[in-house]
């Protein structure tokens, strides 16, 4: 039996493996958005039982149903079926993606798989939401990559997101998690990869940064430029890691009209000096491979992404939010404590401020809640919403 303390009670299936169990509810909770099917991910689990932590067998696993779903939507293409094979490009790119999971950065299949996976994501989404555009934001080391859903009914003069991801998320999840969600509320959303996410990471080679305001300031401008939006009304955005992300943009990045922290940050060194003795160990709390840390931050080795993610704090930068904020945490998160959302509720300068802690009465309490996202992508939504004022 594992030794490692899991807390809250929530479905994992593979009872002694953490992280393998988090990725696969977080893939089962993306299903009602089109982003997998229950049955096709339970195939890949029945393939993968007993071989919790050989990374070989999870992504040949994943890349098998990827090529299957594929297959699946090129057939129900050729007989003119386009929504059930737009449904089937999205769900075999995201299958694709999973199995890159846990490829090294040093391997070029990982770049190679992520590449493919991008012209099937696109071809299905874009039949799914009229006027997504993929698009490039003007940023100082390159382009950022970033997708643009207009909100469901444009009015010319709508309220936009930035939405950026996390450590291991890229855009074409964000999409999925809250950029319809929002979309359907009356808002735009600009699901973009930051520094150190998913394409701009993978393809361009552009690693994270402490002074993340710079993509925010990037973010700000695209959407400020584009026709159709609301500059009054353009909001920020981020997950998981982008829990650091978001706050740090809100604090010095003031044109944003508001921000929320989907499961929150403080202290970012604090939460990798608990995780790598877990990994170290040989434990699964956590949400990625050990080495995900130095690829994402630019660094060659764990000891010197360390010595740049001690950067990575909201010490003295929280202080200087105004705009109003909404923090949303789950309380059982295993991987990042409760206790760095109420830190940062309690740094935070902002006197319109909102601290959403959710719990197994709420419907989920994981990190992210991705235990429940359809239910705290609704309640992110309709916070956005309010906001806003769309009354979506």
């Amino acid at each position: 039996m594992s030794t490692e303390t899991i807390a809250g009670s929530w479905f994992r299936y593979f009872p002694e493996h953490y992280l393998w169990s988090q990725i696969m509810s977080a893939l089962i909770n993306i299903a009602p958005m089109g982003g997998s099917n229950f049955h096709e991910i339970d195939q890949v689990g029945k393939r993968l039982a007993g071989k919790e932590g050989d990374t070989g067998a999870w992504g040949e696993s994943w890349a098998w149903m990827a090529d299957k779903t594929l297959a699946l939507a090129e057939a129900e293409d050729k007989k003119g079926h386009a929504r059930t094979a737009a449904a089937a490009y999205v769900r075999c790119a995201i299958y694709r993606f999973n199995a890159e999971r846990f490829v090294h950065p040093d391997n070029p299949e990982k770049a190679d798989s992520y590449r493919a996976l991008l012209p099937h994501y696109e071809k299905g989404i874009k039949r799914q939401v009229p006027g997504f555009e993929r698009v490039e934001v003007p940023y100082e080391e390159g382009p950022l990559p970033a997708y643009w859903l207009p909100p469901l009914h444009p009015t010319g003069n709508d309220p936009a997101v930035a939405f950026f991801d996390g450590l291991d998320a890229s855009k074409e999840i964000t999409v999925l998690w809250g950029g319809l969600a929002l979309r359907e509320r009356g808002i735009g959303v600009l699901c973009i990869d930051g520094p150190g996410q998913g394409e701009a990471l993978r393809l361009r080679n552009i690693p994270s940064r402490h002074d993340y305001e710079a993509a925010g300031t990037a973010a700000f401008d695209y959407l400020d430029a584009r026709e159709g939006v609301d500059s009054a009304r353009i909001g920020i955005m981020a997950m998981s890691f982008g829990g650091y992300y978001a706050p740090r943009i809100a604090a010095f990045e003031h044109r944003y009209a508001a921000c929320l922290a989907w499961g929150a940050h403080f202290d970012y060194h604090e939460v990798w000096v608990h995780r790598r003795k877990v990994l170290e160990a040989g434990g699964t709390v956590s949400s990625s491979a050990i080495w995900q840390l130095p690829w994402v931050l630019g660094k060659p080795d764990m000891d010197s992404a360390m010595e740049k993610c001690a950067l990575y704090t909201l010490e003295g930068i929280a202080e200087k939010i105004r705009m109003p904020i909404c923090i949303t945490h789950g309380h059982d998160d295993n991987i990042v404590p409760v206790e760095m959302a109420h830190r940062l509720y309690a740094a935070c300068g902002s006197e319109d401020k909102e601290l959403k802690i959710f719990t197994v009465e709420d419907g989920g309490s994981q990190h992210c809640v991705n235990d429940n996202l359809p239910m705290v992508r609704g309640w992110i939504g309709d916070w956005w919403m309010d906001r806003f004022g769309t009354g979506g």
